[in-house]
């Protein structure tokens, strides 16, 4: 990651500037704000992640049509080190020659997953000479003696032989896609442990008696001393989240020597507010998420794995992992209805990237986490959203980046789904349901409410299923972007102006063209401003001027 002017130094120009088809891809910062370049453009990554088994040829036909039937514009896939590297030493990358291809005829760019030590805590996608050979890549230990089946961050020959296939990955991309077809790269999946809070083997417990190095000492304003003295009884967890943030960054670091692309990690989630013991362990869940950042400086983002499907929760899970010092893309999220609408919140935490798990045909569904099954019913919520933005994503990404946003999800929970499996749900524990939101744009504040008929002033009761959601850009103090589905959008004046009267000057209606200029179709006024701004089903991008007047 960098900051725009950096990126500028190193070739990568503003968004307005012409660009090459060939630009390496970048994540910029610019005054706080993230965003993602692709082909030198802000790219807003409407993404959709397969299965794990789909990753070779003869499954691809059972995903490109899920691909297309979203309108997706990226799908996330596994590359699997036992893929290419079956026997030590000798590579097959015939399932990226074919991947690749079919995804350029397409127009589709790709996020490849790197399954390799861990997946998931296991190495079951590492290849069987690893696996199998636990003298030389050795596993976990726990305090009472037990050998996990997770492979140890220490172990140098499990490192070094991880990284070399890492590199030759790297080496195949920048030789065999000069055209960047693959804008990303996600190192390891899901790392950490379960079973254990660290590796308590004999090399793992005299690393863990030596100091704790100065890096981490200076991000967490901590006093020189053992992990021990240090951390106290949070020392275990952080040794081994430290352990395995430099071993990922280590591999990191050696594939963009090679092919400098954007690299992320995904998280297996705690819950932000019973986190409990039970998570994995040493992965950059959000109590250690500064740990990850000290030590994995060459990982662009940690990205969030959501299957909260309550509303809290994935709010406070968004707010997390959305900082100054970390991108949000939601790497993976539940593909059943309830999750759609949390687009319209990650792109309001400035998200450039969000990405439903399982979305192919190969016959496999993760339920209770996401949908019984892939079938039409499944992409069709997603489908609408991403049909919403597929034509001025860009246009959004680029506001993104340069102007304050605000995105909000119907905040109310109202599937049986998520009263079974969540905690948390408002309603399981006696509190009425939220049907409305407040957002303070500055001069000017906007009531997003759902489940309301648009001729009237009938309070909001939310839809049913919970399913709305609002964009908003801010162009100017008075003048704002705004897009939704099933919600009311009302502009109301901010305390500061409120002694004053107050109008809405202007709403056109309209669209981008391919160049991102905006396209005057017709003027809203009379009953479709009288009552808010009243969305449906329909796609409808709106520009708002509001504005005073003197009596």
């Amino acid at each position: 990651m960098c900051t725009l002017s950096a990126c500028q130094n190193a070739g990568v120009k503003p968004a307005a500037a012409s660009q090459s088809r060939h630009d390496l891809p970048q994540v910029v910062t610019q005054n706080g704000r993230h965003a993602f370049l692709v082909d030198g453009k802000p790219f807003l990554m409407l993404g959709a992640q397969t299965n794990n088994s789909a990753n070779y040829p003869a499954a691809l036909d059972k995903v490109w049509p899920v691909v297309d039937a979203m309108h997706a514009n990226t799908l996330g896939i596994p590359v699997a080190w036992e893929q290419i590297e079956p026997e030590e030493g000798h590579f097959d990358f015939s399932y990226l020659d074919v991947l690749i291809r079919q995804a350029a005829e397409r127009e589709v760019k790709v996020v490849l997953l790197w399954f390799a030590t861990w997946k998931n805590n296991a190495p079951h996608y590492a290849p069987a000479w690893i696996k199998l050979n636990n003298q030389r890549f050795p596993r976990v230990i726990t305090r009472d003696g037990r050998t996990l089946n997770s492979l140890s961050p220490h172990g140098e020959q499990t490192l070094a032989a991880d990284k070399r296939a890492f590199e030759a990955l790297m080496t195949y991309l920048r030789d065999n896609d000069p055209a960047h077809q693959v804008i990303m790269v996600q190192v390891q999946n899901e790392t950490g442990t379960y079973g254990s809070k660290r590796d308590y083997s004999p090399l793992a417990n005299s690393l863990f008696k030596q100091p704790v190095p100065d890096t981490l000492l200076a991000r967490m304003n901590k006093q020189p001393g053992t992990w021990a003295e240090v951390f106290g009884d949070d020392a275990d967890e952080i040794f081994h989240a430290w352990s395995i943030a430099r071993y990922v960054d280590e591999i990191a670091q050696a594939g963009k020597a090679i092919k400098p692309l954007p690299m992320n990690v995904n998280v297996a989630l705690r819950n932000p507010f019973n986190p409990g013991s039970g998570y994995s362990m040493g992965g950059p869940t959000d109590n250690v998420i500064d740990v990850w950042k000290a030590g994995a400086p060459h990982i662009d983002m940690i990205s969030p794995d959501i299957y909260f499907r309550d509303h809290k929760t994935v709010k406070r899970v968004l707010e997390l992992y959305s900082r100054e010092d970390n991108p949000l893309f939601v790497a993976e999220i539940g593909n059943d209805q309830p999750y759609a609408r949390y687009f319209f919140s990650t792109l309001g935490h400035q998200g450039f990237g969000f990405a439903p798990f399982g979305m192919d045909y190969t016959g496999y569904a993760n339920y209770p986490l996401g949908a019984k099954t892939v079938n039409d019913d499944t992409i069709a919520p997603f489908a609408e959203i991403y049909g919403l933005m597929q034509s001025w994503s860009g246009v959004w990404a680029t506001l993104s980046l340069e102007h304050q946003v605000w995105g909000v999800a119907e905040p109310h929970d109202s599937s049986k789904d998520e009263k079974v499996w969540n905690a948390n749900v408002s309603q399981a524990k006696g509190e009425s349901p939220a049907y409305s939101q407040l957002l303070d744009l500055g001069n000017w504040d906007a009531e997003v409410s759902y489940g309301r008929p648009m001729f009237w002033i009938d309070p909001p009761a939310g839809n049913h299923p919970a399913s709305g959601g609002a964009l908003i850009a801010k162009l100017s103090d008075d003048e704002f972007l705004v897009t939704a589905l099933r919600a009311r959008v009302t502009f109301t004046p901010s305390k500061e102006i409120a002694s004053l009267p107050v109008m809405i000057e202007r709403v056109e209606e309209g669209h981008f063209d391919d160049q991102g200029n905006w396209i005057f179709e017709r003027v809203w006024n009379g009953d479709q401003t009288d009552w808010g701004l009243n969305f449906n089903d329909e796609p409808h991008i709106l520009k708002v001027k509001m504005t005073t007047w003197q009596e």
